[in-house]
């Protein structure tokens, strides 16, 4: 089971990566094939929606066949085909189903290490292991920035992304041979269930809105804003944004360490998820009342942002208290795909927000809106959440 874990924490690695790699490569695929940040919020607003989309179907696969097979076929498929899309891209159209299909890859990753922890190990531990499957898994986030540019500095956006490819095909192969599935895959005479079920559990409603909110700025900011934002009004270059956007996701990656054991210190998966998520509002706040403040100021609020971010792997447990054995696999993809799809949601209505806001040809206030854009669900969603029940009770 730990091998299994193990090959699945390596294909996060390249779901995370993923979705980071677009700040990174927005200069170069503006020079060479002419598209600019927003085609491009456009392309990462498709691997989240396509990804969000595949929930269903993959929490259905999940209980049914198990992540062997789920998580083997649909990474080599949509993650191996992406990435070779991608280096045969020749216009924004190319990205734009390159990522499609990335995400469809990705999307069974992670959700397949959280079906195993929740059927194969106590309750108690789901957090903690979610967390820490997210915080090694934040590898590739680190590996989308300055490595990645490094990458292609030496061999070139194209031959990086076959060799991408590749590497994506390998872990899809380890994954479908080595690892197991659960003994307690759900059995034709077993309690049914469908994802509607989900949605009619007591109190499930108010977590939503902040799980919806809470991935979506750092997702959107350091898989794509970061890098036009640094360059516009910091003067950035590919390898100073690389720079900035490994400290973010440096930050990211303690941050979900972070989010594991406090559960424990503060006794309550709300109390933290509200303590971090209130932080991330300041962060936005400040970044939205200074765009243009100094660089050691934008990378310390960048790095707030996705550390305090992080707090999916707290949500995800919260939200895990809710559902009966029988709706677990399909219950965490509902969860996965409310955050992800607010995630793609947001990086859609990033582009016309922050079109309109540059109409004045005032690029600080066009990035107040947007960091302002981001902010206000998060606040929305926080203040829903204070109604739901803690975790605590629902285990009486």
């Amino acid at each position: 089971m730990y091998l299994s874990i193990a090959f699945l924490v390596a294909g996060y690695v390249l779901s995370q990566f993923y979705r980071a790699c677009l700040a990174v490569l927005t200069p170069v695929l503006k020079a060479e094939l002419g598209a600019s940040a927003e085609d491009l919020a456009i392309s990462l607003g498709l691997w989240y929606l396509a990804f969000a989309v595949m929930q269903i179907p993959v929490g259905e696969a999940l209980d049914r066949i198990g992540p062997r097979r789920t998580v083997g076929v649909l990474l080599a498929l949509g993650g191996g085909g992406g990435a070779a899309a991608f280096a045969l891209a020749s216009g924004p159209m190319g990205i734009h189903l390159a990522m499609v299909l990335i995400g469809i890859g990705c999307s069974p990753v992670l959700m397949g290490s959280y079906y195993i922890f929740a059927r194969s190990f106590a309750p108690a531990l789901f957090g903690t292991l979610a967390a820490a499957v997210i915080g090694v898994g934040s590898l590739g986030n680190l590996a989308g920035a300055a490595p990645l540019a490094a990458a292609l500095d030496a061999f070139g956006w194209r031959p990086t992304l076959w060799a991408l490819a590749g590497i994506t095909l390998a872990v899809a192969t380890a994954i479908f041979t080595f690892t197991r599935d659960p003994e307690r895959i759900l059995s034709r005479s077993g309690p049914k269930g469908s994802v509607l079920d989900i949605f009619r559990l007591p109190g499930f409603w108010l977590i939503l809105p902040l799980i919806f909110a809470n991935y979506t700025a750092a997702a959107a900011i350091r898989g794509l804003w970061a890098g036009p934002w640094l360059s516009a009004l910091h003067g950035a270059d590919a390898a100073l944004i690389g720079t900035v956007t490994l400290a973010m996701g440096v930050a990211m990656v303690l941050g979900n360490f972070a989010y594991g054991p406090a559960d424990k210190l503060l006794g309550s998966h709300k109390r933290v998820a509200l303590l971090g998520n209130t932080v991330l509002c300041v962060a936005l706040g400040a970044l939205a009342l200074a765009p243009d403040a100094g660089l050691v100021q934008a990378t310390a609020l960048l790095a707030a942002v996705g550390f305090f971010g992080a707090s999916f792997p707290v949500l995800m447990a919260h939200g895990r208290a809710f559902l009966p054995p029988h709706l677990v696999g399909r219950g965490v993809t509902a969860l996965n795909l409310v955050s992800i799809a607010g995630a793609g949601i947001g990086l859609f209505l990033s582009r016309p927000v922050f079109a309109m806001a540059s109409e004045a040809g005032d690029p600080v206030a066009a990035y107040r809106a947007l960091f302002l854009f981001f902010l206000v669900p998060v606040v929305g969603g926080l203040a829903v959440y204070l109604f739901a029940r803690d975790s605590r009770d629902l285990a009486r």
